[in-house]
C-alpha cells in the first residue's frame, strides 16, 4: 500500500479507533498473522474452523495496526486498534478504497476454467506496451481481490483482475470492487456446481461481473461457449466474442503445430496476424485471444500484442522437460471437467516418440452428479491414443470403469490410492521419450507426484 494511514482506513470502514495514532502509516496488509511484517495491517477473518481475533495480540507485537469486530477484545497499545463491525467487509471497504484512488483501465477477468492463464495473458499482451498490474497467485476471492487490489500502485497504466466465485451473490461483491472498464468471461463449466446448482445458475452468477462494469464498458465473452454465445445479444452493455467459430468477433483461424509451437491467425475485421504461442492446446489459442482482444480494446495492435506468446510461461499447466529423462506435463493446480478434457487434449496434441501416461485424480465440488462428470470423463478417453491411464481418488475410479467397459479404448488402465505408490510405479514403467499428464483437484495434491518424478 502506498500513502495509506490509519486515518485512511476508518474513513473507508467507518470503523472507531480505539487506540493508537491515525496518523500511522501503513505498507500493507496481513490476514495471516504468522506472516505478518512490520508496518502491516492485521485483518483477522473469521474461518471454518477458527477466528483469527485469537492471534490479534501477537499479530501487534510486530504488525501496525488491527481491526477487530469483536466487542470484548479490547487491547492497551501504543499501536492502532480499530473496532469495525465485520472484518471481512471491512477489508472489502479498504480494497474499494484504494481502488478509487485510480484511473488507470481495469480489466476484471472470470469464469469457470482458464481464469487464470487467460489472466496472464491479457497481461502479457498488455505488458508489451506498458506497465501492467495484475492478480499474484490466487488472490481472487472475496478475501484475495481486496488484497490484490490494495496492491495498486501509480506505476502501473493498466490493472487485470481475476475474480473468482463459488457462492452465489459473491460476483457482485467482487464487482463492486473492482469496477472494471472491461470484464472477460472465460467458460461456464460446472466447476462450484455442488453450491450454484445449475451451469445456468453459474453463467448468472458470472455475468455480474458487468454489475459495476462502467456504462460504456466492454464484455467480451468466449464464443465458443453454448451458453454464452446464446446470450450474447442481449445483456444491457457493449459485448463482443473471441473464439474460433466463424461468428466470432475476435477470431482464430489456420491453427496448427509447428515444432511444439502453436501457430494461428487471429483476425479481427480486417485485421490479420499470424500468433506462435509456446504452449499448446485450442483453449489457449482462445485464452491468448482474449488478451489480443483486451489489448486492442486499449488501442495495442495485434503486431504488438502477439508478440506476448511466443515465450510465455504461465502458473497453471507446465511442461517439465527433463534432459535425458521423461517429461512431465504437470497441470496439478486444480481440475474441473472442461479443463481435465483440454489437459487429455494438449497430451494427445504433443508430439512423442515413447509413450503417453495420464495420471487423473478426483476432481472436487462436483455436487451429487459427481460421479457421473468422472465417468464423462472415461467416456472421452475411449478414443484417445493414450498408452495408459492411471486414476487415484475414490471418483476417479469411475474413469478407469468406463474405459474398461470401453470397446475402442488404446490405455491399458491402472489404480491407486497412494501419491507416493503412483510415483513409484511410474518411475518403473516411463522412459526418456515418454510423457506423462498429471491432473487433479488441489486437494488431491498431485503436486507431490510431480515432485518425486522431477527430483
Amino acid at each position: 500500500m502506498i500513502n495509506i494511514t490509519v486515518k485512511d482506513i476508518l474513513k473507508a470502514t467507518g470503523g472507531f479507533l480505539l487506540c493508537g495514532d491515525e496518523n500511522t502509516v501503513l505498507t500493507d496488509i496481513c490476514i495471516d498473522s504468522r506472516k505478518i511484517k512490520e508496518g502491516d495491517l492485521f485483518v483477522p477473518l473469521l474461518g471454518g474452523n477458527v477466528d483469527a481475533h485469537r492471534f490479534i495480540e501477537s499479530a501487534m507485537e510486530t504488525g501496525a495496526a488491527t481491526l477487530t469486530s469483536q466487542h470484548n477484545n479490547v487491547v492497551i497499545s501504543e499501536k492502532a486498534f480499530i473496532r469495525v463491525d465485520d472484518t471481512e467487509k471491512a477489508l472489502q471497504d479498504i480494497g474499494l478504497y484504494i481502488r478509487n484512488r485510480y484511473r488507470m483501465p481495469v480489466v476484471g477477468v472470470t469464469g469457470s476454467v482458464g481464469k487464470t492463464t487467460t489472466r496472464e495473458m491479457i497481461t502479457a499482451a498488455i505488458a508489451m506496451d506498458r506497465p501492467c498490474f495484475h492478480t499474484e497467485g490466487n488472490l481472487n476471492s472475496q478475501q484475495g481481490v481486496p488484497i490484490t487490489l490494495s496492491k495498486m500502485t501509480d506505476e502501473y497504466d493498466a490493472a487485470v483482475i481475476e475474480m473468482g466465485i463459488s457462492e452465489p451473490g459473491q460476483m457482485k461483491v467482487l464487482s463492486s470492487m473492482v469496477k472494471p472498464d472491461i470484464a472477460v468471461v472465460t467458460l461456464i463449466g460446472v466447476a462450484h456446481i455442488e453450491y450454484l446448482k445449475t451451469r445456468e445458475n453459474i453463467r448468472t452468477e458470472k455475468l455480474d461481473i458487468i454489475s459495476s462494469m462502467r456504462k460504456d464498458g466492454l464484455l467480451l465473452l468466449n464464443g465458443d461457449d453454448v451458453l454464452l454465445h446464446e446470450i450474447k445479444d442481449s445483456l444491457p452493455c457493449r459485448t463482443m466474442t473471441y473464439g474460433c467459430g466463424e461468428d466470432c468477433d475476435f477470431r482464430a483461424e489456420n491453427i496448427h503445430f509447428e515444432d511444439k509451437y502453436t501457430v494461428y491467425d487471429a483476425v479481427f475485421g480486417d485485421e490479420r496476424v499470424t500468433v506462435r504461442m509456446n504452449v499448446l492446446g485450442k483453449h489457449n489459442v482462445r485464452n491468448s485471444l482474449a488478451g489480443m482482444a483486451v489489448a486492442h480494446e486499449l488501442g495495442i495492435p495485434f503486431e504488438i500484442s502477439s508478440k506476448a506468446f511466443e515465450d510465455f510461461h504461465g502458473q497453471r499447466q507446465r511442461i517439465l522437460a527433463q534432459e535425458n529423462r521423461y517429461t512431465i506435463l504437470d497441470d496439478t493446480y486444480n481440475a474441473s471437467p472442461d479443463s481435465m478434457k483440454a489437459s487429455i487434449d494438449v497430451l494427445c496434441d504433443i508430439d512423442c516418440k515413447g509413450k503417453k501416461y495420464a495420471v487423473l485424480g478426483d476432481m472436487f465440488e462436483l455436487g451429487e452428479n459427481s460421479l457421473e462428470y468422472h465417468r464423462q470423463i472415461g467416456e472421452y478417453l475411449c478414443d484417445k491414443k493414450i498408452d495408459a491411464v492411471i486414476v487415484i481418488g475414490e471418483h476417479a475410479q469411475e474413469i478407469k470403469k468406463v474405459l474398461d467397459e470401453c470397446e475402442t479404448k488404446h490405455a491399458e488402465t491402472f489404480s491407486f490410492t497412494d501419491n507416493e505408490e503412483v510415483a513409484i510405479s511410474l518411475m518403473a514403467l516411463l522412459r526418456p521419450e515418454d510423457i506423462v499428464l498429471i491432473k487433479g483437484s488441489n486437494g488431491m495434491h498431485l503436486n507431490e507426484v510431480v515432485n518425486i518424478l522431477a527430483n
